[in-house]
């Protein structure tokens, strides 16, 4: 049996779902192991274009089980219109292909509310939520204040957990806030309803994983956003509330056991970033604005215009130790064929020194990128799908990525579509 994880290097968006979309018919399970619906992995195959933000990006592979982790912010409401969504397009999803950890925690209705509170009290200092419950879910998980997905199997006891729940929540929201308080009528019967929709996927997938290994079955780890965006090793304050990198894979799975073989980091082949914080490569103006339309470079889950740069060698190899990648995938090499020349942010320079170390988040502030140009090739590239096919001047693009990164380019994306890669072996 061969584990893998498909894992993001830099703020997230840069093509993990195409990626997972792509390898899955080398494994036989697929985990989404942390995050909520608060951003989307946009996925092109045989079925049409979809922005899925909840299910696992192997959805789409005939054989594969899919599973919803413990590590996962479970938000049903989210969760149940992407699923009809995707089975609207001729998907099936079924418990025979879906699987939901028991131990996985709801992301309740008053999570959403208490986001969009706390970004509007924060105002002009606001870290640039998606207002989809993320951190207010966290946070409650870590105090041990969320229901289990299993605990919907137990009716009673739920309503009594609840009604504790609730009790101490209204003093937030009435008290913190100002807001309306939450009826506890209201609460039990969107759990009800959306309890009689999942039962049927939810399980002990702990127990599931365990005899997959017994059977040497292969796993692939699915992430969420980026390095950068990681609660301990990001951009903090400036992250999600989870981690994203590789290492919390086994443990966000429901198999705290398992060894994680192979890291695949995808890095965009420039830089793209959503939401707030320091982002020391970006461009402004025009030069963003026709990188940002060649890229189509809008949020999958917010539709907001996505921050763009060239790509940031700094960050990128950060990002890589962070994940101990083994392989990188290289996206979106494409978009940058209309190019005469390619930036690259090859360095940083700190208090008018230059360094290569990524610094301290509050020292990024301070940070000015070091700009230096490669050659363009300026012309298609994705219709490619040979190493030796791509013109001389990518290939030299690649080439030099990699050995500032210090890890493998094994894969370059040359466009959405399923089949639009080329692997470097």
């Amino acid at each position: 049996m061969s584990n893998c994880a498909i894992v993001g290097i830099n703020w997230g968006d840069e093509g993990k779902g195409r990626m997972v979309d792509l390898l899955t018919e080398r494994f036989d399970y697929v985990i989404r192991y942390q995050g909520g619906g608060n951003a989307g992995h946009t996925v092109v195959n045989e079925y049409g274009k979809f922005a899925l933000h909840l299910l696992p990006s192997g959805i789409f592979r005939k054989g594969v089980m899919n599973i919803l982790g413990n590590g996962v912010a479970l938000d049903l409401e989210n969760l149940y219109s992407e699923m009809q969504t995707v089975i609207g397009q001729g998907v099936s999803l079924t418990p025979d292909n879906l699987r939901i950890s028991d131990r996985a925690s709801l992301l309740l209705p008053w999570h959403r509310l208490l986001d969009g509170l706390e970004e509007a009290r924060l105002a002009d200092k606001k870290y640039g939520s998606t207002k989809q419950g993320i951190a207010p879910f966290y946070s409650d998980k870590f105090q041990k204040k969320t229901i289990l997905a299993g605990e919907l199997f137990y009716p009673e006891r739920l309503k009594e957990h609840l009604q504790d729940l609730l009790t101490w929540k209204n003093l937030t929201l009435t008290g913190v806030y100002g807001a309306e308080a939450v009826r506890y009528e209201d609460l039990l019967a969107w759990v009800e309803d959306y309890a009689e929709k999942f039962k049927p996927f939810i399980c002990d997938t702990g127990k599931m994983l365990k005899n997959a290994v017994k059977e040497g079955k292969s796993i692939l780890f699915e992430a969420q956003l980026g390095s950068l965006r990681d609660l301990d090793y990001g951009i903090y304050p400036y992250t999600t509330s989870s981690n994203a990198i590789a290492a919390y894979a086994p443990v966000g799975s429901g198999l705290p056991s398992a060894k994680v073989d192979q890291v695949v980091g995808v890095v965009k082949a420039y830089s793209t970033c959503v939401g707030e914080g320091p982002f020391v490569c970006e461009w402004f103006g025009e030069e963003a604005d026709k990188l940002r339309e060649a890229g189509n470079e809008y949020g999958a889950k917010t539709g907001r215009p996505r921050r763009v740069g060239p790509i940031d060698i700094v960050a990128t190899r950060y990002g890589v130790e962070c994940q101990g990648a083994t392989d990188i995938a290289l996206t979106k090499m494409d978009v940058l064929s209309y190019m005469e020349q390619i930036p690259v942010c090859s360095h940083y320079e700190l208090n008018g020194e230059i360094t290569d170390d990524f610094p301290f988040p509050t020292a990024l502030n301070d940070c000015k990128p070091v700009i230096e140009y490669l050659p363009g090739w300026q012309c298609d590239i994705s219709g490619v799908r040979r190493w030796e096919d791509l013109p001389e001047n990518a290939r030299k693009y690649v080439e030099y990525v990699e050995k500032q990164i210090g890890c493998r380019i094994r894969y370059v994306s040359v466009g959405p579509e399923r089949d639009a890669y080329i692997e470097r072996f």
